[in-house]
């Protein structure tokens, strides 16, 4: 197979929060994952577990969304501060009906960000939440005055403003966040947004609820229309779930190579997404000054057997892998108008990065993916271009009966190869590839053209597409040395051969 890169053409930049994550107070996200308490005999700082922080360090995490998802439409954020002894208990109706005792709140989140070094995003409440709320929670983070809320936050222990910069005003509005029309949102976004005030010259960057899983084009038309002059970002949600009945989503681990496909295609749908959803905020924005903010992505399976089934645990295999390296090229390709996404979620949630068990930790398949196209950030998107076929069926139905508790067939068509590059500021390139084919290597010829260049790095992420990491073996599947990668000089260019492996995910790293 052919392929082109062009490290000369420059495109857009590639926001770093593109490579953000989410985390919710959702099974055992937060309690007995990201937070353990100060007590615990776990290694923690400050109650974040230290083995957790450092792997989000070293995976370059740069943007972390919190308290929700549905959630955060429930989320009362005076519980969740001053002494944790007298913070009020209260029930999670979303996610598995367990006791919230909010000892994870405001400071605690500021304290985990500052731990990785990234920055935080917080999603209001405007589901059962008051502007008044909103307003008094951003001047409680944000104002340097002297004032009740900036008061309070001092008593609570906390002297200078945090200058949060991400806020969301309302999650899934037009379902969890309160089941709303889009007329009725764009008003609320108005009313609720006036109040999201700048209290520093540190403006807050507004994200409006953008459209999810259903009819987007008159959503996304609505709030442009009527709302797009006060926000800085909108939101999209989209899930990759195999089969078409979400009572049987399919196994996070038992699949056949059909559904191992039909998920891979499902997730490039997100370039679809992406491409409409911009083509409709481009009618009101040419310049892409507002940003679309993927702020929830990722696979949804059925729960691991024996789990609670509201704390949404599931494992993770080279086919998340796969749909991360998916995703993130898309994300990348779409630079100019993608400027920040959080995958769902961070921990022991859906397609985690990492999964615990008491002490014990792992990083997943996407964990890696991750750190593998963390050079990505802050970097310029280059032209680049593969001629590679496609997978494709067509013979099943789309409501095929479902076969137990496998997910339903359904028609199929996704690339057999996914990529995308970019040129740091020292001129250096990333080239991002991955083979999605369960069985087959694809041989690549490589040319970067108009640059000599050298090769620095080059990593791959392969193995069988059901192989996962657990806690008794937990470097199953882990990134090694891409050994085979031929470099040699060309008439005004570089070309570069190598074979990817089957359902694998390569970065190669060079120096121009």
């Amino acid at each position: 197979m052919r392929y082109v890169v062009n490290p000369t053409m420059k495109g857009a930049y590639i926001h770093p929060e593109v490579y953000g994550n989410f985390s919710e107070h959702l099974g055992r996200c937060i309690y007995d994952g990201i937070y353990v308490g100060e007590n615990s005999k776990i290694p923690n700082v400050n109650g974040m577990r230290t083995d957790i922080v450092e792997a989000l360090r070293r995976m370059k995490l740069p943007v972390l969304r919190w308290p929700g998802g549905c959630f955060a439409d429930e989320y009362h954020w005076r519980d969740g501060i001053g002494p944790k002894e007298s913070r009020k208990k209260m029930i999670n109706t979303h996610w598995g009906g367990v006791v919230e005792d909010n000892s994870f709140g405001t400071h605690e989140f500021f304290e985990l960000c500052r731990q990785i070094g990234c920055q935080p995003y917080i999603n209001g409440n405007v589901g059962s939440g008051t502007v008044q709320e909103m307003q008094e929670w951003i001047e409680y983070m944000n104002s340097p005055a002297i004032s009740p809320m900036a008061n309070l936050r001092r008593a609570n222990g906390q002297d200078e403003p945090w200058g949060l910069k991400y806020f969301a005003v309302g999650n899934e509005n037009w379902g969890c966040g309160g089941n709303m029309t889009a007329e009725h949102y764009a008003d609320e976004f108005r009313r609720y947004a006036t109040y999201v005030r700048n209290y520093t010259d540190q403006k807050v960057y507004k994200i409006a609820c953008g459209p999810g899983q259903h009819p987007y084009y008159a959503w996304t038309r609505t709030l442009m229309e009527q709302a797009g002059h006060m926000m800085n970002g909108l939101s999209l949600h989209y899930y990759t779930v195999p089969g078409s009945d979400w009572r049987h989503k399919g196994s996070a681990t038992d699949f056949t190579v059909d559904e191992y496909l039909l998920t891979l295609a499902k997730a490039h749908y997100m370039e679809k997404l992406v491409q409409d959803t911009g083509s409709v905020m481009d009618l009101y924005d040419p310049d892409a000054n507002i940003g679309l903010i993927v702020d929830e992505w990722g696979t949804w399976f059925d729960v691991e057997p024996g789990t609670n089934p509201g704390f949404l645990y599931q494992q993770s295999t080279m086919r998340d892998a796969l749909v991360a390296g998916i995703s993130l090229n898309i994300f990348n390709k779409a630079a100019r108008r993608v400027h920040m996404a959080n995958i769902a979620q961070l921990i022991n949630v859906l397609q985690a990065v990492i999964l615990t068990d008491g002490d014990r930790m792992l990083l997943t398949p996407t964990y890696h993916v991750f750190e593998m196209f963390k050079e990505h950030q802050g970097a310029h998107l280059v032209e680049s271009a593969i001629s590679a076929p496609y997978y494709e069926r067509t013979d099943v139905a789309p409501a095929a009966a479902s076969r137990g508790r496998r997910a339903p067939l359904a028609p199929y068509r996704t690339p057999y190869i996914t990529e995308s590059a970019s040129v740091a500021d020292d001129g250096s390139i990333t080239v991002t590839i991955c083979n999605l084919s369960p069985d087959t290597a694809a041989p690549i010829e490589m040319r970067l053209d108009a640059v000599s260049a050298r090769l620095k790095e080059a990593r791959i992420l392969t193995g069988d597409m059901h192989d996962k990491n657990e806690f008794d073996t937990p470097d199953t599947v882990r990134p090694v040395t891409f050994d085979g990668v031929r470099v040699e000089a060309a008439v005004n260019g570089t070309e570069v051969t190598y074979t990817l492996p089957a359902c694998s995910v390569a970065v190669l790293r060079f120096e121009a």
